[in-house]
Formats: C-alpha cells, sequence, structure tokens
C-alpha cells in the first residue's frame, strides 16, 4: 500500500517501504542479478524483485520475490506481504506475512497482527502475534497489546504492555499509565508517568499533569505545565490559562487565551471569549463568539447574544430569536427576559409565546461552576472526564461532575460540622437522606479515584439531578 512507484495511493496509505534495500549494490545492474537469479542465487532474486518493484513492474517483481521466499528469504516473504495487502488479495497477504513472522521476522508479525485484527476480527491469533512482536522488542506492538488488554478490563497486564512500550520512547503509553495509575489512586505513579511523556513533547500528558497538580493545590506548578502543553497549540490549556490570567484580571492576556481555545470549536471558551470582550468593550468580537457559541447550542451564550444585539444594534427581532433558543433549553433568564420583550413589543401571545423547556433537559442551566468554585474540583472533573473518554468510554461531561462537586461544597457550607452530612442536609432540605447518601458517595469518588468504580453516564445524570433538586429545596441557586 502505497510504496509502488507511481500508485496514486501513495501518500494516503501507510505501508512501509519493501525492503531488501541494505544489500543492493549499484554495481549489480539488471543482467548481472538477472544471470544470478536464474543461476538459483536467492538474494540475487530477492533484489531482481525489488529492482522490478521500483520500476513499477508488479508482475515481475512478485514472480522473483515468490522465487526468493520460497528459498527462504525472508525479505521476499515480507515484501509479498505488502504487495498483496496492496495489490493481491488479503488470504495472500496473511499468507506471506506469515511464512516471515514464522521466521522471527518482528515486522510479519506486527503487519500480520494487524491485519487479523482489523480485517479479519480474529482476537486471539491478533494477540498471539502482537505478543510474539512485543517479546521481540517491538514498542508498536507492546502499545498495541496493552490496549487490547484494556479493551478487556485487564488494568494490570495492559499497565506491563504500556510499560515495556513506555521504557522503548512511546509517549502514548507514557501518558496512558499516567491514567492507569491515575485512575488506581496511585497519583505520584501518575505523576511521574505524565511528566516523563510531558518533557518529551507529549501534548496531552502536560495538560493532564497540569490538572493533577492544580487538584493537589499547586498552582504555580500546573501553570508551567500548561504553558508547556499550550506550547503544542493544546485547546484545553490555552483555556486554563484564560482562566488563570482571568483570575489575576489581567483581562487582554485572558482574551487572547480563550480566544485561541475558542477557535478550535470550544464552545465553552467562545462563551469566556465572548465575556471578557465585554468586559474590553469590544462588542463586535464579543458578538462574534458569542453567537459562536449560541449557534453551537449553548444557551448562556444564547441569552448574552440576544442582550448583546438588543443593547447595542437595538435588534429586537434578533434578541428576540437568541432569548427563545436560550429560553428552550431551559435558561430562566431568557424565559424571563423573552416574556417581557413579548409584552413590551405587544406581540401576539405575549407570555404564552415563550416555549416551554425542551423534555431532555434535567433542568434549568447550572452557573458557571468553574467560576464559583475551588479549581482543585474543577481540575478533579476534568481529569475524570478525560480518563472515561480517553479508551473510548461513555462519555461524561466536565461541567457536570464540576457541578456535582461544586453542589456538595455549596450545600455544606453552612453546616457547623460535617460529621453527618447527609443526615444534616437530609432534614433540613426534606431530600430523602438516601438520595443525599448516593450524591455524597459520587462526589468522594471524583475526589478520591481508585476508592470505588468511576460513575456511568446513567449515574452522572441521576446524581445531577438530586444535586439541582437539593440546591432548589435549599433556596439555592
Amino acid at each position: 500500500m502505497g510504496w509502488w512507484p507511481g500508485d496514486p495511493d501513495a501518500t494516503a496509505i501507510l505501508v512501509p517501504a519493501p525492503r531488501g534495500a541494505e544489500h543492493e549494490s549499484g554495481a549489480q545492474d539488471r543482467t548481472d542479478l538477472l544471470e544470478a537469479a536464474q543461476g538459483g542465487d536467492v538474494q540475487a532474486a530477492h533484489l531482481l524483485g525489488r529492482h522490478y518493484a521500483q520500476r513499477g513492474d508488479r508482475a515481475a517483481a512478485r514472480r522473483w520475490w515468490e522465487r526468493a521466499a520460497a528459498a527462504g528469504n525472508v525479505d521476499s516473504a515480507y515484501n509479498l506481504g505488502l504487495w498483496h495487502e496492496k495489490h493481491g488479495s488479503l488470504d495472500e497477504a496473511l499468507r506471506w506475512y506469515e511464512l516471515a513472522a514464522g521466521a522471527d521476522d518482528t515486522e510479519a508479525a506486527v503487519n500480520l497482527a494487524i491485519l487479523l485484527l482489523e480485517q479479519r476480527g480474529d482476537l486471539p491469533a491478533a494477540r498471539r502475534w502482537f505478543e510474539t512482536a512485543a517479546l521481540a522488542g517491538s514498542r508498536t506492538a507492546a502499545r498495541r497489546l496493552a490496549l487490547l488488554y484494556e479493551d478487556d478490563g485487564e488494568a494490570e497486564a495492559a499497565g506491563e504492555w504500556h510499560r515495556r512500550a513506555a521504557l522503548d520512547g512511546d509517549l502514548a503509553s507514557s501518558h496512558d499509565l499516567g491514567f492507569l495509575a491515575y485512575a488506581m489512586g496511585a497519583e505520584e505513579e501518575a505523576f511521574t508517568w505524565w511528566e516523563r511523556a510531558a518533557r518529551s513533547g507529549h501534548a496531552d500528558a502536560a495538560y493532564h499533569l497540569g490538572l493533577l497538580l492544580a487538584a493537589r493545590r499547586d498552582a504555580m506548578g500546573a501553570e508551567g505545565f500548561y504553558r508547556m502543553a499550550a506550547g503544542s497549540e493544546h485547546p484545553g490549556a490555552a483555556s486554563q490559562l484564560g482562566g488563570i490570567a482571568l483570575s489575576r484580571g489581567d483581562l487582554r492576556t485572558a482574551r487572547a487565551w480563550f480566544e485561541r481555545a475558542a477557535t478550535t470549536g470550544r464552545v465553552g471558551d467562545q462563551r469566556m471569549a465572548g465575556f471578557v470582550c465585554v468586559e474590553l468593550g469590544d462588542s463586535g468580537a464579543a458578538g462574534h463568539w458569542f453567537g459562536r457559541a449560541a449557534a453551537g447550542g449553548d444557551p448562556e451564550a444564547a441569552f448574552n447574544f440576544g442582550l448583546l444585539l438588543i443593547a447595542e444594534l437595538g435588534d429586537l427581532q434578533s434578541g428576540q430569536h437568541w432569548f427563545r433558543q436560550a429560553a428552550r433549553a431551559g435558561h430562566p433568564q431568557a424565559a424571563a427576559e423573552l416574556a417581557s420583550l413579548l409584552a413590551v413589543t405587544g406581540s401576539a401571545g405575549g407570555a404564552h409565546d415563550v416555549p416551554e423547556p425542551r423534555a431532555a433537559e434535567p433542568g434549568p442551566p447550572a452557573p458557571t461552576w468553574e467560576r464559583v468554585i475551588d479549581p482543585e474540583l474543577v481540575a478533579r472533573a476534568e481529569l475524570t472526564a478525560s480518563a472515561l473518554a480517553r479508551r473510548d468510554g461513555a462519555p461524561l461531561r466536565a461541567c457536570d461532575l464540576t457541578e456535582i462537586l461544586g453542589t456538595w461544597d455549596l450545600v455544606t457550607r453552612p453546616m457547623p460540622e460535617h460529621t453527618d452530612a447527609a443526615g444534616w442536609l437530609s432534614a433540613h432540605s426534606g431530600l430523602h437522606q438516601g438520595a443525599v447518601e448516593h450524591l455524597g458517595s459520587v462526589r468522594d469518588t471524583l475526589l478520591r479515584p481508585g476508592s470505588a468504580p468511576w460513575p456511568t453516564a446513567a449515574e452522572v445524570e441521576h446524581v445531577l439531578n438530586i444535586a439541582r433538586d437539593l440546591r432548589a429545596r435549599l433556596g439555592l441557586r
């Protein structure tokens, strides 16, 4: 795939070039090779096949490689595997790769395992060949094997193979080892693996190490690794740096960072860029960012976009449109503003024309929790969401996890002591104590990874509703 001269797919498909160039001598022209090959010289037959491959003669290349491979030339068998992977049949590709792999060819074993897994779905055979290649020193095979064990839920075996790959220089496996350690509550080990990858240029590792340091209240250390990740254009790191600048009152720097994150399509950062631009008096830029976030489905941005359109441009019709969009998503202020606007403009229906929130919405949108609670909690929420999203698990929204953590922090502040938080909250809110305890247990899991399995998406949705009900009963926003 992609190595045949003149092949239009050459740049689109990733298959290595045919092997054997290290044996080729410039003094050997085609005539010499042909004479030697016809006389039974196996290496000459192999090089003759490569000679024809370089000139685009597929049939001749295949013929001479088959002759050399049948006589035991492993490079020719490997090249035939490549040839059939692109130009022939899968069965033949597997046959030649297996022949080479059986002769201890590590690259052939890796390619064979990949085809067995991705084209045949033969997981047991693929795993055997990956293990063969990994034990022979293939970093690629060690990583692939680790991921297979992760998919099967065998964290210990996955960790061992990731460790082999990481120690051989695989930065992605170092990053993965950090998450495996974090999920088990081994934060020092997570720190070690993420730092190893981060200092070698892995942006995600630098970002997650920054979050871990923020979760451990090392703000200066966190900022340093966010900057390292942002240097590789990591949008999450840019967003974190925007928040840090905003907390220091440095609006211009905050704007620059939020806009860097916003240009990647992150709706929350588009909204934040809009807010900062409002503070800086740049209504045009604020409208741009609020508009993009609103179009992306963000109700808070839609509400503020509506306010901006009315206040700056006097555009009541467009303002009404965005209030309506936000109200449909459950934004209470947007619903109130829309009702007032309809009453003032004398629109038929008035307040009755205000849309009901979508039934699928669990309730009114929460405050922007990350701006009002301890940064440690925000970092824990982000780490949990990243840990679950890394291997295509059920996605959890960091903002939902932040709200759960922030709710517990908010509702327990008035307590004289925290010895029986669930009982106290149940008594003061009228909410069943079991529901409050469920909220508290999920909160504990997020703060102390490894103490219990990660919450499922359904569990998070359920607990989020408990959190909102609890706040409402206690008269808290």
